[in-house]
Formats: structure tokens, sequence, C-alpha cells
């Protein structure tokens, strides 16, 4: 086979740390190679290099055999490697057309004809996206479906996608498996970042998996399972922590005192007449397709998102009747949403480890002096860096600088210095490794345990499954089913989903 991308010693330092070590990597001509590994493996770091994103610290980049270094990504692009990047590179100003064929412009333009081409080109890969949208007004899922057809449509020869399915619907994903298949008898070579093993293991011709920076392990993906891949990524096996269903009703907590009432509860034409119950000592899960209403209700709850003003239901806190406005007030009544777009909206990322975790003390209230204590910010994040396990160069190192993993860590801990009550999460292990998956769930788990009223919000059905003492099944704005862990299978929950 004809090796079209390479590197040799590749190696990347910052701060004299290395996040790659004298790695050695071959993509061939027409494959999809899958590229595993934990939170701050050094998978993003690697594709970045080859993508011109960012430049290697020592070490070789080879195409087609001939050594390169891309200054830019418009360099490696000219070159015919494109990557789809796992934080979403648009211009939130523009609509989809424009961004779809940004930098590409003939000199005399006319919109309604790029409308139609880009209309065409949606319909061709089955991405159901209005070419005319601002995307500031997309989700997440749309937007990484841009994020893909553009890549596609530059007619790259080595795309690069990292985390492509993170934000996607089942039925998304199919097409989008279909599109990567379609891309690779044309020749396209592929280099595939996931956290889903199944995808890895399903979908690819071969696999490297890298750990702490260094490359561990490469062959064809027949020669690996689940197992092999878990024990090599993070140096032990985890199929006895990792989804493993509860079944028996001893392993269930008990509910605690009632927290939270939600009576027909409306906003739009998005959440209708909602009503449930949240308990104290619990873990509610929360499932439902994108669309459903699942996130704009919990929304509403912690005061993110306005309830119709009239009709629009009623919400008691520990028996008392609350209407937030602005998130402030339900923070300081205890309500806390840990939000599914971290990047957007779970921390400042200029900032440190410390400081966003100050600003959650600061922003609940909670601080002892009416001034920012230097000495309370150290202690504090000293504190919630061991008990969380954010895994950083120091306390000063920058939040945009961690792994997603370390990243989703700081934000579950800026919003645990605020004594919740009531913590909602949603999509908490959304574009996270397995063992990261592991301490996250144990983190769940604890705050159970300690008596806290906790949802999970998750499309990932064996989450669901596997932390929940109670599930919720969402459909068109309001939750339609209850089900037991003891009598939820993975069937039932997608058939009160979808019908």
């Amino acid at each position: 086979m004809t090796v079209i991308l390479e590197t040799r010693k590749l190696t990347k330092a910052y701060r004299g740390v290395p996040a790659i070590k004298d790695i050695d990597f071959e993509l061939q001509a027409g494959e999809i190679h899958a590229l595993v590994g934990e939170n701050g493996a050094g998978k993003s770091t690697l594709t970045k290099i080859m993508a011109g994103a960012i430049i290697a610290s020592s070490g070789k980049l080879l195409h087609r055999g001939q050594e390169v270094s891309f200054a830019s990504p418009s360099e490696a692009l000219n070159a015919g490697i494109a990557m789809v990047f796992q934080e979403t590179s648009l211009v939130p100003s523009m609509t989809v057309a424009q961004n779809l064929y940004l930098g590409q412009e003939k000199f005399l333009n006319r919109l309604r004809g790029i409308y139609i081409s880009a209309q065409q080109f949606l319909q061709s890969l089955n991405f159901t996206v209005d070419p005319t949208a601002i995307v500031s007004t997309l989700g997440a899922a749309k937007k990484q479906m841009v994020e893909i057809a553009r890549a596609v449509q530059h007619k790259a020869e080595v795309i690069i996608f990292d985390e492509p399915t993170a934000t996607l619907t089942p039925e998304e994903k199919r097409h989008f498996f279909a599109l990567m298949r379609r891309l690779k008898q044309r020749g396209v070579s592929i280099v595939f970042i996931t956290h889903a093993l199944e995808e890895a293991l399903a979908h690819s011709d071969r696999i490297t998996i890298l750990r702490d920076g260094e490359k561990v392990q490469n062959g064809p993906t027949a020669s690996f399972d689940r197992d092999t891949v878990i024990r090599h990524m993070v140096g032990r096996t985890l199929s006895g922590e990792l989804y493993r269903n509860r079944r028996g009703a001893a392993d269930v907590r008990k509910a605690g005192k009632k927290i939270l009432s939600v009576q027909d509860i409306s906003m739009g034409n998005i959440v209708r007449n909602n009503s449930f119950s949240i308990y104290e000592g619990q873990i509610t899960g929360v499932f439902g397709l994108i669309g459903s209403g699942r996130t704009e209700t919990f929304k509403v709850v912690s005061g993110i998102y306005k309830r119709n003003f009239l009709r629009g239901g009623d919400i008691e806190l520990d028996g008392k009747p609350v209407r937030y406005y602005v998130p402030a007030p339900a923070v300081k009544d205890g309500i806390l949403y840990v939000t599914e777009d971290r990047k957007a909206e779970g921390f400042f990322e200029t900032m440190s480890i410390a400081e966003n975790l100050y600003s959650g003390l600061l922003a609940a209230g909670l601080e002892r002096v009416p001034y920012v204590s230097m000495r309370e910010m150290r202690e504090l994040s000293q504190y919630w860096s061991k008990s969380l396990n954010v895994r950083a160069i120091n306390d000063n190192a920058r939040v945009i600088e961690l792994s997603g993993g370390n990243q989703q860590k700081v934000v579950i801990g800026k919003s645990l210095v605020q004594k919740p009550k009531l913590v909602i999460f949603d999509e908490p292990t959304r574009g996270v490794d397995v063992g990261a998956i592991a301490e996250i769930h144990q983190i769940i788990n604890k705050l159970a345990d300690d008596g806290l009223a906790v949802v999970v919000i998750s499309s990932y059905l064996p989450e669901i499954m596997n932390l929940s003492d109670r599930i919720l099944v969402c459909r068109q704005g309001r939750i339609v089913e209850e089900l037991s862990p003891q009598d939820a299978t993975e069937e039932k929950i997608m058939y009160a989903a979808v019908h």
C-alpha cells in the first residue's frame, strides 16, 4: 500500500513537557485509520501537526515521501489535507452556505446560486441543514455536520476527523459512516479520532493506540477487540467498571426527600406541559433524542431559559414555588446545570484552572471574604484538582490547554464548589475517553451517595442504564415514560423515545 502521510519521531512539547513524544505513524492511501487513546494521550496534538494547526518541536512529517512543515491549516489544505476539529471553526455570523465556500469564492458571487449549490451538496451527504441558516443559530450537531461537509467539499485526499460523531444522533451517525465508506471508495484516506471504541472497531481498517503521548500499539482492526484496546489505552481493563447494567433491586438507591417538583411547564413549542419529580440521594437518568426537549426542560428549571409567562406551569424547590429568569438565583438556591457544550458555556478558556474554580465560588456568593483571596483560590484549586484528578502541568495552566476530559472535570469542579442541592449533568461524558468516563461516573455516583439529587441527561443508552436509579424518557417536549433499572432494556427505552 502507498503511504500518503507519515510521521517519524514526532515530538511536541509545551513549556518543556511533551504532549507527544517520538511518534511514528503511517496513513496508507484509501484507508480508514482509527486513532484512539485517553484524553491527554496526544491524539489531537498529533493530528493538528498533520493539519498545520500547530508546529512540531522535533521530528519529521512526510507527505507522499516528501518532508513537509505546514505553517497553517490553509497550507495543509492546499496540499490536500483537511481536518474537522472537535471544536468547530465556523464563522458564527455567516450562513451555512457561506461557511461551506469560505476561501473558495469566485470573483463575482451570486448568493442564490451559492445557496442552491450548498443545498444540493448537503442533500448528497444526507445532512438535513438549511444552507441559509446563520451558523450561530445552529445546535452542536448541525454545526458538526457543516464542518464535515466543508472538509468533504474541499476534495481533500486526506481528511482528519476529530470526534465527528460526538454530537450526532444514531441516524446521523449512520449517514456519516456511509459517507466515510464512500470517501474511502474514492481513494480518500481518513484519520478518525473517536472515544467510542465500538465505532473504531466497526468502521476502521487499522487502529493506532496512544498513551501518555507515546504510541503503544498499532495494527489491523481485526487483531483488536474492546478489552484489548482499553487495556492498551489505560494500562488496565475497565470491563468491570464501565456500562455494566445494574439489575438487582439492592443496587438501586432508594428515593429520599422530594427536592424538585415540576408541573405542566411549557416553553414555546419545545417544552409542552412537562411534569416530573426529582429526589435526593438518587440519580435520575433522562433519555431522549435530539429535539425531544430534554435539555430545554432542565434549562428552564435552572433559569437559563424562561418558561411561558402565561400557563407556563409550576416549579417547586423544597416545597416552595420558584420562578427563575436568570441562572444566578437558581445557583444561590442550589440548582446547578453542567452544560453539554463545555467550550462555549462551561469555562473561561483564557483563565487558569484555579481562576475557573474560584469563579464558581464567586458566582455563588459563597466566598468567606469580600475580596479575591489568592490563598483561598490556591487552596480551592489544590483540593478540587486532587479530588477530581485533574491532570495538568500546574494549577496555573490555562483550561484551553487541557484535554477534553480534564476540561470536563474543571467544569464539574466549578459547579461543585457552589455546594448544590441538585446537580444536572447534560451529556457529562461527551468527547471523553474511557478512563475519564470511569472517573466522571465515580464522581456522579459519589454525589448521589452523599445525598444530593442528581440528574444525568444522556443520549448514550449504556450510560443511562448503568448510572440511573430511575429512568425518564422524553419525547416531543415532555416526559412520556418512567422505567426502573431492573425493568429497562435498550429496546424499551428507545421505543418510548420514538413512538
